[in-house]
């Protein structure tokens, strides 16, 4: 991942993941969230905060392919 990062999320966008997660599992009629309601909210909430470097574009990485493998 390092590789072609330039910049990572930051400790709001884990705030946000949480939150998130909680309305995705209410929506789904669940009690708590757990690791499907965090995965189901990840692209939306991480996809404009994560900034790709000059080596991810030259290869073609997308961000949305980053945020996959995090999954």
């Amino acid at each position: 991942m390092n590789q072609y990062l330039s910049w990572g999320a930051g400790p709001r966008a884990s705030q946000y993941l949480i939150v998130a997660a909680k309305v995705n599992a209410a929506l789904n009629g669940k009690y708590s969230p757990d690791i499907e309601d965090v995965q189901a909210v990840a692209t939306p909430i991480l996809r404009h905060r994560i900034v790709r470097n000059y080596k991810a574009e030259a290869d073609g990485v997308t961000v949305e392919s980053l945020i996959d493998r995090l999954k």
